[in-house]
Order: structure tokens, then C-alpha cells, then sequence
């Protein structure tokens, strides 16, 4: 059985339909470059509503993802609710994601990065990563973080998840 992966888009306009969705897609197509291992993609739009965004994150947890990956929502704005979401389901909260994340962001020359609430979570068996709302910034910030999450996701109890070595260096102790 092939490892399930979930993608959560949160914006009130791309789940009713204004515009396109690209973040969705520009997780997935970040995760199949990094990813060695055949997965399936689960890619769910969800309105910026932290039960709405909680129930998405379990539902996919339940499903049988081991890596959550969401987009949107973390920013200082009223509507900017998922980390509260992450809060509300998940049981054990994992800051440096966020730490690093914001802190490739500043590399890369974006000073708002400091305004990010970005993290990560684990529910149940599942790796949940919160991630920018902008295309172009999910891949630097997956770069900084993507090394450690196979081996977040074994130490969690998920499925082994090989990177692709020409892509990514994935870390795992005493290898």
C-alpha cells in the first residue's frame, strides 16, 4: 500500500471558487520532486474556518495520511486561523518547523517572514506542516525543512518515506 499525503488549501476564495488554487498544487509538485517513495496525494480546499480547518486535518489524519501539508491562514490577519486549528487537534506541537521556515524565508529576502505563525503538529500517526499561502515561498520553506520529516514521520509510527537524493538530503540518525 502506497503512503497517503494530504494537501489542505485554506482560503475563502479558492474554496469558493474565485480563483484557482496554486499552492495545493505547488506542494504537491514539491513533494513529488523530493519523494523517492510513490505516494498518493489527498488535495482538499477548506474555507478559513479553524473547525472547518480541524476537521479537514482529522478526517485526513483518519484517512491514513502520514504528512499533512497545509497552505494559507498563518499569517497576523483576523481570518489567519490555522494555527489555531493545528492547536485544536493536534496533540503535540513541533516549533522548530517554524523556527526554520521563517528563518529561510528571511534568508531568501522576504522581511515579513517575521509576521508567519508557521509550525508543525502531530495527530494521532500524522506529521501536520503549516506552510505559506504564496507558491513561490512554499519550496523555500519546505527546503528547510523537508530533510527532517521522514524521520519525524518514522518516530511518529508512519510509513518509511525515501527522498530522492538528487533532489533533497533527508536525515536519519546513525545512517
Amino acid at each position: 500500500m502506497r503512503p497517503k499525503i494530504g494537501i489542505v488549501t485554506v482560503s475563502d476564495r479558492a474554496s469558493q471558487g474565485v480563483y484557482a488554487d496554486a499552492s495545493g498544487p505547488a506542494i504537491e509538485a514539491a513533494l513529488r520532486d523530493y519523494l523517492a517513495t510513490e505516494c498518493d496525494f489527498d488535495r482538499r480546499l477548506c474555507a478559513d474556518e479553524r473547525d472547518r480547518i480541524a476537521a479537514v486535518l482529522r478526517d485526513l489524519a483518519a484517512a491514513g495520511c502520514c504528512l499533512v501539508c497545509t497552505t494559507g491562514g498563518t499569517g497576523p490577519a483576523p481570518r489567519d486561523v490555522t494555527p489555531e486549528a493545528i492547536a485544536d487537534c493536534c496533540h503535540k506541537e513541533l516549533p522548530g518547523f517554524g523556527e526554520q521556515m521563517r528563518a529561510a524565508s528571511l534568508r531568501a529576502g522576504v522581511p515579513t517572514a517575521i509576521l508567519s505563525r508557521q509550525t508543525a503538529a502531530v495527530l494521532d500517526r500524522t506529521l501536520v506542516v503549516t506552510l505559506p499561502g504564496k507558491p513561490a515561498s512554499i519550496r523555500v520553506c519546505l527546503d528547510a525543512v523537508f530533510p527532517a520529516i521522514p524521520y519525524c514521520i518514522d518516530l511518529i509510527g508512519g510509513p518509511r518515506l525515501e527522498g530522492n537524493p538528487a533532489v533533497v538530503q533527508v536525515f536519519r540518525p546513525n545512517q
